[in-house]
Formats: C-alpha cells, sequence, structure tokens
C-alpha cells in the first residue's frame, strides 16, 4: 500500500532527527517516514550511512535531507536547523537523539571526554531545541533520547553518562512548563539496553546491562523507534513532561 492510500498520523508534517544516520537515530528517522513526515537528519562522520537513511526514508514517498552536523557543535546545530528550515519552511517534531557514552570508570575518564560527553548529550540539546522553537508552529513536538540510567543506575562506568540524561530529564519536565502554552509538548524516551554498535548486545559491557532487565533481552531500536513515533502523534497530545522508559524492566 502507498503512503497516500492510508492514513498517515504524521503526514504535511516535518521532522528533525540529530543524530539521524545510524542506530536508534536511524531507526526513528525511518519510522517518522513510514508515519508521513519529511525529515531531516544530521549526522556528525559517515556521509555513506546518512545517504543510505535518506534513501530509505525517500522510498516512503516522502522528502528527506540528510545534513553534516557534529551535535556538539551550537554553530553547526544552528546551521543544520537553517537549512532544514529553508528547505521546508518549518520543523514541527524535534528528535535530540545525538548523543554518546564513554564507558569506564569515572575515576579514568579525561576531562576531553567529560567535556564531549556533556556538549553532545546536554549543550547540544539545550542548542538544538533553542533554535528550534524559533521555527516550531503551534502543537509541535519536541522528544529526547535519555536513558533508563537518567533514573536509576546499576552498571559501573556510566556515572557521567548518567548524569547528562538525568539532567535531560529535568530539561523536559521544566520546559514543558514554559511551551505548553503553544500546545508544544516535551517529552524524554527514555531506552535501556539496546542493540546498536555504540552498545551491542555481545559487547564487553552488555552482561551487566543484560542482567539487570527483566525481559533478559537487548531491545531493539524499532522498539524505541515505536514509542517516539507514538508521542510524535496526535494521540500523544495530552502527554507533556514525562519520561517515557522502553529498557525491558530495567527499572522495574
Amino acid at each position: 500500500m502507498k503512503p497516500e492510500e492510508r492514513k498517515l498520523p504524521l503526514a504535511k508534517k516535518v521532522a528533525l532527527v540529530t543524530g539521524g544516520s545510524r542506530g536508534i537515530g536511524a531507526a526513528i528517522a525511518k519510522r517518522l517516514a513510514s508515519d508521513g513526515a519529511d525529515v531531516v537528519i544530521t549526522y556528525a562522520r559517515d556521509a555513506k550511512a546518512a545517504a543510505s537513511v535518506t534513501e530509505a526514508i525517500e522510498k516512503y514517498g516522502v522528502k528527506a535531507l540528510a545534513v553534516l552536523a557534529d551535535g556538539g557543535n551550537a554553530e553547526a546545530i544552528r546551521a543544520a536547523i537553517a537549512k532544514a528550515v529553508e528547505t521546508f519552511g518549518h520543523i514541527d517534531i524535534l528528535v535530540n537523539n545525538a548523543g554518546t557514552a564513554i564507558p569506564k570508570p569515572f575515576e579514568q575518564a579525561t576531562l576531553e571526554e567529560l567535556d564531549h560527553i556533556l556538549n553532545l548529550n546536554v549543550r547540544g540539546v539545550f542548542v538544538a531545541t533553542q533554535e528550534t522553537l524559533k521555527h516550531m508552529p503551534e502543537g509541535g513536538r519536541i522528544i529526547s533520547i535519555g536513558s533508563s540510567v537518567g533514573e536509576r543506575t546499576m552498571t559501573p562506568g556510566l556515572a557521567a553518562y548518567s548524569a547528562t540524561k538525568g539532567a535531560v530529564k529535568m530539561f523536559t519536565q521544566g520546559l514543558a512548563r514554559e511551551v505548553g502554552d503553544r500546545k508544544i509538548t516535551v517529552n524524554n524516551v527514555q531506552p535501556g539496553p539496546i542493540d546498536t554498535d555504540l552498545n551491542p548486545a555481545s559487547g564487553d559491557w552488555a552482561a551487566p546491562q543484560l542482567a539487570t532487565t527483566s525481559l533478559k533481552r537487548y531491545g531493539h531500536v524499532d522498539e524505541v523507534a515505536a514509542l517516539v513515533a507514538f508521542v510524535a502523534g496526535p494521540d500523544a497530545s495530552y502527554i507533556t513532561g514525562a519520561n517515557l522508559t522502553v529498557d525491558g524492566g530495567t527499572n522495574a
């Protein structure tokens, strides 16, 4: 069935997904496209991977744009948003997905590593959100990809990362109060262990994460994307300021 032959919840919407060339971000971009949205993705390095995602998006009969922008670079983020607005006129849905973790005992982390995590996971979210709000119409959606460890962390080596995701959690709750009069919702989707190239189910850090889940398995990127798509859609119009965990029972 072609997209135009079924009711699409995100038809005529424009979505921007930061860090959308791989992993969770790529899955989110494709899912939003399948629901009818035109999608802009940013990527930091791999142009080939980004092109593969935009090609997959366009197969749904919608428009796609990939923009090179390091999520930790404020000017690059602003330029990417400007390009998205120049191309599509506005942004209805922002997904703050770009982020990273550097698993290691905190005492061993370098200042450069800590700065990188803070710039990408917190400062980048602030900058992208602030800039996008200038171009977001009434009824827009701001969705950040936090983490279940932003509420409760049981895996050694994630202290700094957990702190950044805790910041995203509180930012979500605070901002929801500020933009509610524009009917803009602000929510935080918190994945648990998800099988990606950054956190593979077969990786060295997998065993302690797997042990904390109730379902005794890693999650799939499509399971996170499904929740993001719901929050981005019309059926979630009364959900805001929420921290929605998709973690296989990690925080149960």
